[in-house]
C-alpha cells in the first residue's frame, strides 16, 4: 500500500498531495524534506512517518510546536498508527494521510518543492505582493518584454521569430535562440544552437544541455542582456534558514475548510436505570464499656487466685 500525503493548508486552488512507495518520509521546513512545509511553526525536521509491517506510524521528532493527530498531541519519538483519512497537524499546518493502492508521485522531491513554493506564492499573492517567476529585458534594442514562468518543466522559447514565448526584436538574436524551463526553484537555460551564443558569466553556454541560471546573474542572448526574479524562491529559502516560532498556547489554529476533527472522547455517562450503589455505613469508633459487677466478681476471683498461687511458692522454697 502506498501513502498519500495531502495538504490541506494555504491558499491553493486545490488540496496538493504528493505519494511515496518509501520506509520513511520525513515532514519539516528544511530543503531536505520529503514533505516541504514553508512555514516557520513548522520545524527544520518535524515529524516522520515510517512504514512498519502493513502499518504506518508517525513520529515526532521532537519539533518545538508538536504533531496533532486530529485533537492529539503527540509525545516526542512515540509512534502512532496512521489510518486512512487521518488529519496530522504540524506547528499551523494541516496534512491528511491516505493509506490506499495509488500510482507513487514519480519526481516526489521535485514535487514538494513546487508545492513549497505555491504555498508561498499563494501566501504573497494573498498580501498583494509580488509571486510570479518573471524574466524580464535588463538592457538591450528591445526593453519592454516580460515572461512569466508559470507552468514548471514547460520549456519557454526566446527568439526572434513571431509567436515565441518571449519575442525580442534583436537582430543579433536567432528566430529560436534558447529556451528557458523551471524546475523547482531553478531556472534552466539551453541554448537551441543560437549564431551568436547564450552567456552565462561571461561563458558561453553549451548548446543542446540545461544549464543553472542562478538569482541575480544577467543571461546574454545576442545583443540582450536578461534578469530573472523570484519572490517566492527567495521568501522560501529565507524561511528554510529561520529560527522555529514558537506558537501562543492560545492560538487558535482552525481545520481545513469542511473537514472537522473529532473532539476528544469523554467517559460514557453513567447508566440511569441502574441502582444507585448505597453510600457506605458510616463508622462509629467505639466508646469504652463501663464495668459491671460480674466483671467486678472475676477480677477478684483472678486476684485470689494468683495469691494464693505465690503463698503455695513461698511454703514450697521455705521448706
Amino acid at each position: 500500500m502506498a501513502l498519500t500525503v495531502v495538504v490541506r493548508s494555504g491558499d491553493l486552488v486545490a488540496p496538493a498531495s504528493i505519494t511515496f512507495d518509501a520506509p520513511r518520509v520525513v515532514i519539516g521546513r528544511g530543503s531536505g524534506c520529503e514533505v516541504q512545509l514553508p512555514d516557520p511553526s513548522v520545524s527544520q525536521r518535524h515529524a516522520s512517518i515510517r512504514q512498519r509491517g502493513t502499518d504506518y506510524v508517525i513520529v515526532d521528532e521532537s519539533s518545538t510546536n508538536g504533531t496533532y493527530v486530529g485533537p492529539v498531541r503527540l509525545s516526542p519519538q512515540a509512534p502512532r498508527v496512521l489510518r486512512t483519512g487521518d488529519l496530522i497537524r504540524v506547528g499551523r499546518v494541516w496534512l491528511e494521510v491516505r493509506v490506499e493502492q495509488a500510482p507513487v508521485t514519480p519526481n516526489p522531491k521535485l514535487a514538494t518543492r513546487e508545492i513549497a513554493l505555491s504555498l508561498v506564492a499563494s501566501a504573497l499573492s494573498a498580501d498583494g505582493a509580488p509571486a510570479r517567476p518573471e524574466v524580464r529585458v535588463k538592457s538591450g534594442p528591445d526593453t519592454a518584454p516580460v515572461l512569466v514562468l508559470m507552468e514548471p518543466e514547460r520549456p519557454y522559447v526566446v527568439g526572434r521569430g513571431p509567436g515565441l514565448d518571449l519575442a525580442i526584436d534583436d537582430p543579433d538574436l536567432s528566430r529560436r535562440h534558447a529556451e528557458l524551463t523551471r524546475r523547482g526553484r531553478d531556472i534552466l537555460v539551453r541554448d537551441l544552437r543560437s549564431k551568436n551564443g547564450t552567456y552565462l558569466r561571461g561563458e558561453r553556454l553549451a548548446p543542446d544541455l540545461d544549464t543553472v541560471w542562478p538569482l541575480d546573474v544577467p543571461l546574454v542572448v545576442g545583443g540582450t542582456e536578461l534578469v530573472y526574479d523570484d519572490p517566492a524562491r527567495r521568501v522560501l529559502e529565507e524561511l528554510e534558514a529561520a529560527r522555529d516560532e514558537r506558537m501562543s498556547l492560545s492560538e487558535p489554529i482552525q481545520p481545513p475548510v469542511g473537514v472537522e476533527t473529532p473532539e476528544p472522547e469523554s467517559p460514557a455517562p453513567p447508566d440511569e436505570e441502574a441502582p444507585a450503589a448505597p453510600p457506605p455505613k458510616s463508622v462509629r469508633p467505639r466508646s469504652p464499656r463501663a464495668f459491671s459487677g460480674v466483671d467486678l466478681l472475676v477480677a477478684l476471683l483472678a486476684l485470689s487466685v494468683l495469691g494464693l498461687s505465690l503463698f503455695g511458692l513461698f511454703l514450697l522454697f521455705r521448706g
